[in-house]
């Protein structure tokens, strides 16, 4: 959008469909659209023995709006101290002071907010959960019942304390609808007429001429269908996010030379950070039954469901308008760090077996964990040149000391809250991992059977100076060794954010819309 409004031409290749689906645009569509094969790259992770060597399921989107139209909406844009993390590694504009003006940008805070922080004319909104359960209040006061303030704004001066997730959730209509950014941006800068979008066509290679990108070769729809070319007269920019970005580049032949010969692609650039330093949140979940409450179990099938229906196509509040997960808590592991390190989320309701999914048939809540900054690193290797054929993901999470212990910090301070006072009325038991996964063993061995994704991969192609080896791309976003060709999106971050990634992936087109502008106004 900033592209077209400046004058620019633009064309956008999404390798899915168009976000036509109606649970794309409902709120909680978001339970159907991660299992939906037709919006989604539906890849497994390399087995592990650090996670039972199982092959997890490690979605990204495939529909224009990518991750943003299938996601849980959830908008949480990090901590200061990560983007002056990124800026001390040798990212100079970077700080939080830097970048907030662009998350301010993107924003339309609808609701209270400190407008220091807080924008208020951008394309995205950004509103309050729906509320949902008197569970959530209890939630807030059990967390405070054990020492941490109430922070009920978590995107403006500190994280600590426990309150509400804001959402990607327009509020201003009649009915309450998902914002990804194919709403937000892409529509508006549809209609400016210089902006084309095809959609079903998936990237094959960045086209290079030395070591200039010229343009993109992409199929123009699913198998076998025919081969095209668009030229750039400007810049290519790649934005596949952190998982496909990687794939892409190497099959262009840019990434770890030796490992780029033996798919069979020459090597133009030698970039042996190229899919390496993926990173991603590992999540596992604590449930109990309740009594004496209603839950989204009960108001989320037969009956109670219609109903549900109805209230929320009335304008009405409904589970229907909710995000995943209403309630967020973050904190620290050890009293003398800076900052939080781990998060909970909070759910008034549970799914079976602890993934999302089915709801269970009985009343329950769920809180939700992990470590907000892991060490463990992972990679991404394209198998072949053969865009069909899946890359090699190997997370490799629960790979350091210090990750093993987080995830059991997360289950033992789910517990304590999930058992606090204000919750006593309510709580039964807890079913999952349950009262026998009682010791740190115990509970470190049932994270390694039965934790997951939360679908925050980032930095397969990581920021950073000359005198990182493995940095893939400057601090203006221009790949190394390669002229005319930058990557915009979350495999860029050179460390993890203390959150989701969607909120800080747009601040990051934002700042690349304005680096691209800048360069392009240079002689």
């Amino acid at each position: 959008m900033r592209l077209a409004e400046a004058g620019h031409s633009v064309c956008v290749l999404e390798a899915g469909p168009k976000d036509s689906s109606p649970y794309i645009h409902i709120p909680a569509g978001y339970i159907k659209n991660i299992f939906n094969p037709r919006l989604i790259w539906d890849f497994k992770s390399e087995p592990n023995p650090a996670t039972g060597n199982r092959k997890l399921t490690l979605t990204q989107g495939r529909v224009l709006g990518g991750s943003g139209s299938i996601n849980g909406m959830v908008y949480n844009r990090g901590q200061q101290a990560d983007f002056d993390g990124w800026a001390e590694r040798g990212n100079p504009g970077w700080r939080y002071e830097e970048v907030l003006p662009y998350f301010k940008k993107a924003e339309t805070r609808i609701g209270v907010g400190d407008d220091r922080y807080r924008g208020r004319g951008g394309p995205l909104p950004v509103t309050d959960p729906v509320h949902s359960s008197p569970l959530c209040d209890l939630f807030i006061e059990a967390v405070k019942s054990l020492g941490y303030p109430h922070v009920p704004d978590h995107n403006a001066e500190t994280q600590d304390g426990v309150g509400p997730w804001q959402f990607t959730i327009d509020s201003r209509g009649h009915i309450m609808r998902r914002m990804s950014a194919a709403q937000a941006y892409l529509r508006p800068a549809v209609k400016s007429g210089r902006v084309n979008v095809r959609t079903d066509s998936p990237a094959i290679c960045v086209l290079l001429e030395g070591r200039r990108a010229v343009g993109v070769r992409y199929r123009a729809g699913g198998t076998g269908a025919p081969e095209r070319e668009v030229r750039a007269r400007h810049e290519v920019i790649v934005s596949a996010g952190a998982l496909n970005t990687p794939r892409l580049l190497q099959i262009s032949g840019i990434g770890p030379g030796e490992h780029l010969q033996a798919i069979g692609v020459d090597v133009i650039a030698n970039l042996p950070g190229v899919g390496a330093n993926l990173c991603d949140h590992y999540n596992l979940r604590v449930a109990a039954k309740v009594k004496s409450v209603t839950t989204i179990n009960e108001r989320g099938r037969g009956l109670p469901l219609l109903w549900e229906i109805t209230k929320y196509f009335a304008g009405r509040p409904s589970i229907l308008s909710m995000g995943p997960v209403p309630m967020r808590f973050f904190f620290r592991s050890d009293a003398s760090l800076p900052t939080p390190d781990l998060q909970v989320s909070f759910t008034p309701g549970s799914y079976q077996e602890g993934l999302p999914g089915l709801l269970d048939h009985y009343p329950g809540m769920t809180l939700g964990g992990h470590k907000q900054r892991p060490e463990s690193r992972g990679y991404v290797k394209a198998q072949s040149k053969n865009i069909d054929i899946d890359p090699v993901i190997q997370p490799n999470y629960l790979a350091t000391e210090s990750d093993q212990r987080a995830i059991v910090a997360v289950v033992k301070m789910a517990r304590a809250v999930l058992q606090a006072r204000p919750f006593a009325e309510h709580y039964v038991d807890e079913v999952f991992p349950g009262n026998d996964v009682r010791t740190d063993d115990e509970i470190l061995d049932f994270a390694r059977q039965r934790g997951g994704t939360v679908y925050h991969h980032n930095g397969t192609a990581r920021m950073g100076p000359d005198s990182d080896p493995m940095a893939v791309v400057d601090a203006r976003l221009r790949v190394r060794g390669v002229t005319g060709l930058r990557v915009a999106d979350a495999s860029v971050m050179p460390a993890p954010i203390s959150g989701p990634t969607n909120a800080s992936a747009i601040m990051i087109g934002e700042k690349a819309a304005d680096m691209i502008l800048q360069d392009a106004a240079q002689p």
